[in-house]
């Protein structure tokens, strides 16, 4: 739960992001500065800086957050299930700010002309060298995962271009989940050309059920010893394809997690920290059946929440996605507990800070070959191109609609992925674009016939993966994306009920279940996948049609909520 304190902290930290003494005078000047953004009256011995998921997204861009993130169970109403102008209401954060724009999808295309670009990680580099300078010796930078996968450099090197950046940003310790959609060996490749530890203590060899990777990394800071517990994303196998990692087993593995914590424990730390890749609500459970885990520093769902979590006597962080945040908590630890804390998730506004020399000199080495290719204008949009939500984002019917004609399809099918960037009215569609939203190494799309039971089939699946209401049977990613057809969905009831009227579009004829559908998609974790590559069918589709201009799906009916 957010406690009192929690959200006075909250709100004293935007405040002072804004650069005023209270959120109405921060409201009346909306000005950001770089100094502004450092603000920070900084408590403890240790400083724990923390990104998640930037998706190999290396420069500045456009990311609006989720306006449907529905929450079931015990978890409905909490963050991160909070989402447009409800998040603002309950941080108590003033519409049309900069903290507006950053953490809510409440009024976000106005809000980008004047705010602009955010992330990049030149510019994050710049808040964090600020923070270690100021914090000599007391600061530790986290990655907890999915940053060698999401762009058409990271795919063309095969995450070697981030590697680099990585280790030029001084990265402490890495765990990890996209990572592992390269391939065994390529993935023990990268790591070996880590200048850091990448721990996933998860993760163990099927055939004799030892560990693949270290579970934990020590680390001497502030005069503190810090414990810091890996954890990978515990479904890889199932939400990425199995035979590219057909020797690893994953799993959430509660117990290697308690052995984790007793030998760190053993080992004489103050401070013992999880970097986990489980997702928020598997954390929060997590927190709550576990003792001895001071701070989770969690991943996965892409949840930017302004303030700290608190279950039982563990310290939830959740930092967002896309390189846009950096989160930043400062700890006093005293006989092995934490007596005070101060915590900041700083949006990194591009446009106020000056992106760190050295790091965008090796971002510019890497990027430079591909810049031809990137920088491709395949066509222009007249409307908001997103993804990220519970079900359709306007980027996502962009892809069904493409698959649909390039395939002569009569329904689509495209993976509930979060990651990819947003694109505001009138800016051009690249290449890179493209590949944001689409970059992965089985990008095959293919062209099959379903039933309607096959299809009611997935939805239920996919369905109970989002919305079971025990969490560790949340296996990641959000609601398969449909394009050609419409259905009803009641989050409520459990798998096998959730799903009914579906029908053909644009007629409304009813899909029925013994009939046969023609249907595409991609990203299927089936080896024998046949078809072009999704980012070539959808490039070739936005240079064949020039301009897009995409409203909301609505032929999804929510209810249950």
């Amino acid at each position: 739960m957010i406690t009192r304190r929690d959200f006075l902290q909250v709100s004293a930290a935007t405040a002072a992001m804004l650069g005023g003494d209270n959120l109405a005078a921060a409201a009346n000047r909306q000005t950001i500065t770089q100094d502004k953004i450092l603000e920070f009256d900084s408590v403890g011995q240790v400083t724990l800086l923390n990104f998640a998921d930037c998706h190999a997204q290396l420069m500045p861009l456009y990311f609006r957050e989720p306006s449907v993130n529905f929450g079931v169970g015990d978890v409905h109403g909490l963050p991160p299930h909070v989402t447009g102008k409800d998040l603002l209401d309950k941080f108590g954060l003033k519409a049309g700010t900069p903290a507006a724009y950053a953490f809510s999808s409440h009024d976000f295309t106005t809000l980008s002309k004047e705010y602009g670009r955010i992330g990049g990680i030149a510019q994050m580099a710049t808040l964090i060298n600020a923070i270690r300078a100021d914090r000599d010796g007391k600061t530790l930078l986290i990655d907890c995962g999915d940053t060698w996968q999401g762009s058409y450099t990271a795919l063309e090197s095969r995450g070697e271009d981030m590697v680099d950046v990585m280790n030029a940003l001084g990265v402490d310790l890495m765990t990890g989940h996209w990572e592992f959609t390269y391939g065994q060996r390529r993935v023990k490749e990268l790591i070996a050309k880590l200048k850091f530890p990448f721990i996933a203590g998860n993760v163990v060899d099927t055939e004799w059920e030892e560990p693949v990777f270290k579970d934990v990394a020590y680390f001497e800071r502030g005069g503190l010893k810090i414990g810091i517990i890996g954890q990978a994303f515990p479904y890889t196998p199932i939400a990425n394809p199995r035979y590219l990692i057909p020797q690893w087993s994953f799993g959430i593995r509660e117990e290697k997690i308690r052995e984790s914590i007793k030998k760190v424990k053993a080992a004489g730390v103050d401070l013992v920290v999880l970097a986990s890749h489980n997702g928020f609500d598997v954390d929060r459970k997590l927190a709550s059946r576990l003792k001895g885990i001071d701070v989770i520093l969690t991943a996965h769902t892409h949840d930017a929440v302004p303030g700290v979590v608190r279950v039982k006597n563990s310290l939830l962080i959740a930092t967002g996605s896309h390189g846009k945040f950096l989160g930043r908590l400062d700890l006093e630890v005293k006989n092995k507990k934490i007596v005070q804390y101060r915590y900041k998730l700083m949006p990194v506004f591009s446009d106020a800070i000056k992106p760190d020399p050295a790091i965008a000199a090796v971002i510019k080495k890497v990027r430079e070959p591909h810049d031809k290719a990137n920088g491709k204008v395949l066509g222009t949009t007249e409307t908001l191109l997103y993804r990220r939500g519970n079900f359709n984002g306007t980027f996502d019917d962009l892809i069904c609609n493409a698959i649909i004609e390039e395939r002569d399809t009569q329904i689509s099918l495209s993976p509930g992925f979060r990651w990819g960037a947003t694109l505001i009215p009138g800016q051009d569609i690249r290449a890179e674009d493209v590949y944001s939203q689409t970059a992965i190494t089985y990008p095959a799309c293919y062209r099959l016939e379903f039933t309607g039971q096959q299809l009611k089939d997935i939805l239920e699946d996919v369905g109970d993966n989002l919305f079971n209401p025990d969490p560790y049977f949340q296996q990641g990613g959000d609601m398969v994306r449909v394009g050609g057809m419409g259905y009803r969905i009641d989050i409520k009831k459990k798998i096998g009920a959730r799903i009914s009227e579906m029908s053909l579009l644009p007629s409304g004829q009813p899909i029925e279940a013994s009939k046969t559908y023609t249907v595409g998609g991609w990203a299927s974790v089936n080896r024998s996948t046949k078809g072009p590559a999704i980012y070539d069918l959808v490039s070739k589709y936005i240079e064949r049609k020039k301009v897009i201009n995409l409203q909301p799906n609505r032929a999804i009916k929510v209810v249950g909520t």
